[in-house]
This record gives structure tokens, C-alpha cells and sequence, in this order.
């Protein structure tokens, strides 16, 4: 795994977090710009989620187990669109809590996926 779009990944996490829970604060729902956020973090998941399959298609293996570090990169991409969504459902301050709940997970499995594959 690239170790720089780990970090990467997961510190651009933890400022959609910040950012959206800033929104929650002063109870704003979640705006076009925060979705903005929500589509570069998931962009580069889904960037992430490609070299993780390139690396195991070239022979390289995850310390852990292949399935588990998988689910992990399927998992790391869908937690923070999935949220979005939820936040769309939700036009109060809680969609921001949601929004920003959605990127802390996402921070967490990017330490998660570091560790399976062998940090």
C-alpha cells in the first residue's frame, strides 16, 4: 500500500470531519460545499481502493489476509457517500453530525488498512 495516500486520505478525513462538525456547531445543515469535500475524501478512496487491487494483481499481499483488506478499501469507499446521503435526509445540524461521523470512520479505517496490510 502507498503509505502517503494513506495519510493522505486519511488527514483530508479528519478535515471534512472538522469542517462539518464546525457546520454542526453553529447548527447549519450540510452545504454544497461540504458535498464538494465529501467528493474529493471519496475520490481519493476510490484512488486508494485501485491501488490496493493493483498491488494484490502484481502478486503483493496484505499481512492480514486478502478478504480482510478488501472489505477494508470497499468499506473506506462507501462510508462517506453513505453518509452524505444520510445528511441529504437530514437538512438540520445532524446531517453535519452525520456528514462528519461518516469521515471519522473514514479516518479510522484508514489507520485500520494501514495495519492490515502490514504498517
Amino acid at each position: 500500500m502507498l503509505d502517503a495516500l494513506t495519510l493522505v486520505t486519511g488527514v483530508a478525513a479528519l478535515l471534512l470531519a472538522a469542517w462539518c462538525g464546525w457546520a454542526a456547531y453553529r447548527d447549519e445543515p450540510t452545504k454544497d460545499w461540504h458535498f464538494i469535500g465529501m467528493g474529493v475524501v471519496s475520490l481519493l478512496a476510490l484512488v486508494q481502493l485501485v491501488v490496493g487491487i493493483v498491488q494484490l494483481a502484481r502478486g503483493e499481499k496484505p499481512e492480514q489476509g486478502t478478504t480482510i483488506f478488501v472489505a477494508y478499501l470497499l468499506g473506506a469507499l462507501a462510508c462517506v457517500p453513505a453518509a452524505g446521503l444520510m445528511s441529504l435526509s437530514e437538512r438540520s445540524k445532524w446531517g453535519s453530525v452525520t456528514a462528519a461521523a461518516g469521515a471519522v470512520v473514514l479516518a479510522v479505517l484508514e489507520v485500520r488498512l494501514y495495519d492490515i496490510w502490514g504498517g
